[in-house]
């Protein structure tokens, strides 16, 4: 079946295959978001436990997220036609001071593929930026990503400026990187975890409580 071709050639990072199949998979007359829930989905959860798990690696995550990527250029416009109900919208970046965003960008590359709305604001972001990129798209959660051990105190800032802003209390903070640990994102008020970018995804779904795939 096409969209299991397309699961699995996500899996094997092959951009141009996952291209080719997703336009195929739309003139067999399969649903945009038949194509995301079925093909991509399922295929970018399973490269997140792999990598999580150390069976596959960052260049190959690196690889599926951008074979989704490239094939949601063709599928957003869609989407958008069809009235396809967004997972959420969520707003990422890696905050002030630090400009690594190699697992950021698989985070996003990722959750976009799997039909939420991703706003991703770059590297060396203030709070500020943050939480008006946030009021202004109405998102659902803000994501942080700190590579540097210095820049991960930035986080612990964001997050009281997030909490005495017109979002406390209406929006999820989760937090990412590696210099971070669960005890240290719990002790700066973070609503969430992930020790990776593999784990990114499956973290912002059970955030706002939505079944894995």
């Amino acid at each position: 079946m096409i969209l299991s071709d397309i699961a699995h050639q996500v899996m094997a990072g092959d951009v141009d295959r996952v291209g080719k199949l997703t336009e195929e998979a739309i003139k067999a007359k399969f649903s945009p978001q038949q194509i995301v829930q079925d093909g991509f989905v399922p295929a970018l959860n399973l490269v997140g436990e792999k990598y999580s798990a150390g069976e596959v690696f960052l260049p190959e995550m690196l690889m599926a997220g951008m074979a989704v990527s490239n094939a949601m250029q063709v599928l957003r416009p869609l989407l958008k036609e069809a009235g396809a109900v967004s997972q959420g919208t969520i707003v990422i970046g890696t905050v002030l001071g630090d400009v690594h965003d190699i697992g950021k960008n698989i985070v996003a590359m990722m959750c976009d593929g799997a039909g939420f709305q991703v706003i991703d604001l770059g590297v060396d972001v203030p709070g500020s930026r943050f939480i008006e990129a946030a009021v202004r798209q109405k998102a659902d959660i803000i994501a942080m990503s700190a590579l540097i051990s210095t820049t991960r105190a930035q986080m612990a800032g964001i997050i009281r400026e997030i909490r005495t802003s017109e979002l406390d209390h209406k929006i999820k903070v989760m937090v990412g990187g590696a210099p971070l640990t669960p005890e240290f994102a719990a002790s700066i008020g973070a609503d969430g975890y992930a020790p990776d970018a593999g784990q990114g995804l499956k973290k912002a779904k059970e955030l706002l409580g939505i079944a894995p795939a």
